[in-house]
């Protein structure tokens, strides 16, 4: 049943990405076109970076509940590495214009999976290896998320690919600020504690959980 349940969210990001339309340019940053390189990659790199912290707050809570399951680092870095990876595919793609997906119907996804996940953390309770797949398919979403948001602001055309790449730079510092910073909160101190699933893991959860599903219903229904 969760296999199955598994493989239809990969059918619906499959139907999403296929229902893009035509291809479109990327917004152009006419002032980086003029600027050194290196105030570019900077510029980019700080522009990804507050992608996370401070105004990612939905990606934050999708970070702290892959971060909850198992606070071991070898399972938090694999879940981490699943998501970079996947949210960089889209990243690129969206940008390039190859996949359009709607912001309505994106920014829902993307609350859902903070739920999804907040639930399984909940009602699974250990890392299975569907997570990683569950991980890299939600990631491909929010890099679209993050793709949405980067075409807001533009790419100059002589130093795009340099200006993504400082930008997912910047999202991946900002998403291991919130590992650390939650390891050191939690993690370090109450990991090992025989009470942590129940009084650390379940309740923060809950609270995630809930707070992504108002955002689901706000997202869809009021927006």
């Amino acid at each position: 049943m969760k296999a199955s349940l598994h493989y239809k969210f990969l059918i619906v990001l499959f139907l999403l990405l296929v229902s893009g339309g035509d291809l479109f340019a990327h917004t152009i940053n006419y002032s980086m076109e003029v600027t050194p390189v290196e105030n570019v990659i900077a510029y980019y790199i700080g522009l990804g970076f507050q992608h996370i912290i401070p105004l990612g707050f939905d990606h934050i809570l999708f970070v702290v509940c892959i971060f909850l399951m198992d606070s071991r680092l070898k399972s938090v870095i694999l879940q981490a590495s699943c998501f970079t990876i996947a949210h960089s595919i889209t990243l690129i793609l969206t940008s390039k214009g190859i996949i359009i997906p709607p912001a309505e119907i994106i920014e829902p996804i993307i609350a859902i999976s903070i739920a999804f996940i907040a639930l399984e953390n909940i009602y699974i309770g250990k890392i299975n290896p569907w997570r990683y797949g569950v991980v890299f398919l939600f990631g491909l979403i929010h890099g679209m998320g993050f793709a949405n948001a980067l075409n807001e602001i533009g790419l100059p055309r002589n130093t795009f690919y340099t200006s993504l790449i400082s930008f997912n730079v910047g999202v991946e510092l900002g998403q291991l600020a919130v590992i650390l910073i939650t390891w050191f909160l939690i993690g370090k101190f109450f990991s090992n504690e025989a009470w942590y699933r129940k009084r650390i893991i379940i309740p923060i959860s809950i609270l995630i959980a809930a707070v992504a599903t108002y955002w689901t219903i706000e997202r869809v229904f009021l927006s």
